[in-house]
This record gives C-alpha cells, sequence and structure tokens, in this order.
C-alpha cells in the first residue's frame, strides 16, 4: 500500500537531488538513497524522473497557491495584494533553496517539462497575479488597457530573474521585492493626471 509521507519523502529528496546534481544528471537511485528507501520504491509512486520533477512543481506549486490566497484573501487593497505577491514568492524561495534551484533553474532546462508543467498548477500560479490585475482595473486602480496574460509573464518573469540572480551571486531580496514592488505598482497604477 502506499504511503502519503513516504511520497512526500521521495519528492523532498528529489528537490534536493535536482537541485544538488541538475535534472539531467539526477539517477533515480540518487533520490532513492536521499530518500532512504529502495530504488524499486520510486515507481510505486512515480513513472520515470519527469514524473517525479513534475510532481515537485505540482506539489510545491500548489503550497504556494494556498499559501498566497490565504494571504490576498485577508487584504482588500489591490495595491498592496500585488506587494504579497512579490515578497512572498521571493521569501518562499529563499526558505527553500532546492525549490528554488529546481523551480528557477531546471523549469529552464527543458521545452516538453515548460509545455507540460505551463498547462497545469504553474498557470494557476499565474493566474493569481491576472486576477489581482483584474481586480485593481475593475476597481479603477490599475490601468484599463494593460494586457493582463502578459502583464502576469512580465511580472512572474522579473521574479524568476530575481531568484535565479540571487541563487548565483546572492542578490538581495528584500531590496528586491521592494524595488519590484514599485516598479509594478508604477507600471500598472492609472496615473494622475496633471493640470
Amino acid at each position: 500500500m502506499k504511503s502519503p509521507d513516504k511520497h512526500r519523502k521521495i519528492i523532498l529528496a528529489a528537490t534536493k537531488v535536482f537541485a544538488k546534481k541538475g535534472f539531467f544528471n539526477a539517477r533515480i537511485s540518487d533520490i532513492a538513497k536521499e530518500a532512504k528507501v529502495a530504488d524499486g520504491t520510486i515507481y510505486l509512486y512515480f513513472a520515470n524522473k519527469l514524473d517525479i520533477l513534475l510532481s515537485v512543481f505540482a506539489q510545491e506549486t500548489e503550497k504556494l497557491i494556498e499559501e498566497v490566497n490565504t494571504l490576498l484573501n485577508a487584504e482588500a487593497d489591490v495595491q498592496k495584494k500585488l506587494i504579497i505577491f512579490i515578497s512572498h514568492h521571493l521569501q518562499a524561495m529563499r526558505k527553500n533553496r532546492p525549490l528554488a534551484e529546481v523551480i528557477h533553474i531546471e523549469l529552464r532546462q527543458t521545452s516538453k517539462l515548460i509545455r507540460e508543467y505551463r498547462t497545469n498548477t504553474f498557470s494557476e500560479y499565474l493566474d493569481l497575479i491576472a486576477a489581482i490585475i483584474r481586480e485593481g482595473q475593475e476597481k479603477g486602480v490599475f490601468r484599463a488597457e494593460i494586457d493582463v496574460q502578459l502583464a502576469k509573464l512580465a511580472l512572474f518573469g522579473a521574479l524568476d530573474e530575481t531568484s535565479r540572480l540571487w541563487l548565483a551571486n546572492g542578490t538581495d531580496l528584500d531590496h528586491a521585492a521592494s524595488q519590484l514592488a514599485a516598479l509594478f505598482q508604477h507600471a500598472f497604477s492609472v496615473q494622475p493626471s496633471h493640470p
């Protein structure tokens, strides 16, 4: 019988192994060793290495969605919601460096992975950004002419690159969060008319 605890243990082990060795260099046996299970046990839970990586993304992204939704639902100010999303994403990456390595490095490695992943949980995560922008437009706070789909990709692209730079050279994520929030608030906001 499959154990949810063992499944989670394999996911956590895979996150560490993918972060350390990279998706292409990691072996199922490396993941099994890190998880302290037999190699064959991995195949009771996952079809192959790509299935494990997609599961890492899906489960961790689901957790991010749940956490961000809780924070967003407690806030009425749409400008603050934008700050919350940006700050939470970068804080989550700082708290879980192996996850950041996997999301922001391994996500770039294979077009097949990106195609499969973006149609699932990742799209749901990006749609949280879109919902904030749409709410701002409905409330007259954000400019109506902004293309929501393009804007959500631009914002996530900035977060993605910021996280990658942090992984590479230790960029100050608190400073980055405040700068990105100010930049996107300015870009999205209805500008007051000058006499």
